[in-house]
């Protein structure tokens, strides 16, 4: 999806969300045909066709590594800042997983070529994918409840639909099986929906309330996503295990990605700060354009 139509469908959720007649609310239908339809599409689409090996451990970290700090930072300086847990778990779920499917691939197929996309699925389904289907699950339900029950929270990872279509997609992997390409048809038209349909109802509950209290932690969520964590990411896997190969600039691009829509979907739906996360995506996305070409030139030193 090209630039312009992003920006299409987050403007026309912004002008709907005026209309009166219009029933705002229906983002959460939205959300949850995005979950429950859409992402288990391009799961079953991609994981199928990867091909395993040793190489792949960096890309496919990046995610995994990537919400690992954001759980350490903004759990532990929430806690001593005394914020609330829905504040701590919105923030974990936007600043620590990277937009690396729907941003992530147009860009760096415009960046590196087809080729790239190899790189980019990598980095996406089985790292920042399979992160938001299983410890994402995880901190949405945890921080909604201040009492948490570990084993219900075990059982919506279980039964999340993502996580279970991540698992047959996987079995399909490992037994070398093709689905039909009519199926494969059908699963890329479902998998294209989500762009469209996620901006839209980012649109219909984004806020541009100047006295919102959200603002500071928005700054704060948006420096950790597109500052912090590509800079951690770039030092570990360039200067400590001194990798340099495409692939590994790639993997950085990837994480300076603007925050997942899907974690932001997750943020909203378990009621993590719903205006804090749509802000995130809100704002991240085109704040993002400017970071990424950023991160694009350091690459050409390395």
């Amino acid at each position: 999806m090209n630039n312009f139509l992003i920006f299409l469908f987050l403007s026309l959720g912004l002008i709907l969300q005026r209309v009166k007649q219009f029933p705002t609310h229906i983002y959460k239908t939205i959300n949850k045909i995005v979950i429950y339809i859409c992402l288990p599409a391009i799961t079953l689409y991609h994981i199928p066709k990867i091909k395993w090996s040793n190489e792949l451990l960096f890309p496919i970290g990046a995610g995994w590594i990537s919400f690992f700090l954001a759980f350490l930072f903004f759990h532990f300086l929430g806690r001593r800042l005394g914020w609330s847990n829905k504040l701590i778990g919105c923030l974990i779920l936007t600043a620590g997983l990277s937009n690396s499917s729907f941003l992530g691939y147009p860009i760096v197929e415009a960046l590196f070529g087809k080729k790239g996309l190899e790189t980019a699925v990598l980095v996406d389904q089985p790292g920042t994918f399979v992160v938001v289907s299983t410890l994402g699950v995880f901190v949405a339900a945890f921080y909604s409840n201040g009492n948490p029950d570990f084993k219900s929270i075990a059982k919506k990872i279980i039964f999340f639909p993502p996580f279970i279509t991540f698992v047959a997609a996987c079995l399909l992997n490992v037994f070398n099986a093709e689905l039909d390409a009519n199926i494969e048809s059908v699963l890329l038209k479902l998998g294209s929906l989500v762009t469209p349909l996620v901006l839209f109802s980012v649109g219909l509950q984004l806020s541009f309330d100047r006295k919102s209290r959200h603002w500071k932690f928005l700054r704060l969520g948006l420096f950790f996503r597109l500052i912090v964590t590509p800079f951690i990411i770039f030092v570990l896997y360039v200067f400590i295990f001194n990798q340099h190969s495409e692939a590994i600039k790639i993997t950085i691009i990837e994480i300076a990605m603007a925050p997942m829509i899907t974690g932001a979907i997750l943020a909203s739906t378990y009621g993590l700060k719903p205006k804090l996360s749509s802000m995130m995506i809100g704002f991240g996305i085109p704040i993002s354009f400017i970071t990424i070409a950023l991160w694009y030139l350091i690459m050409g030193f390395i």
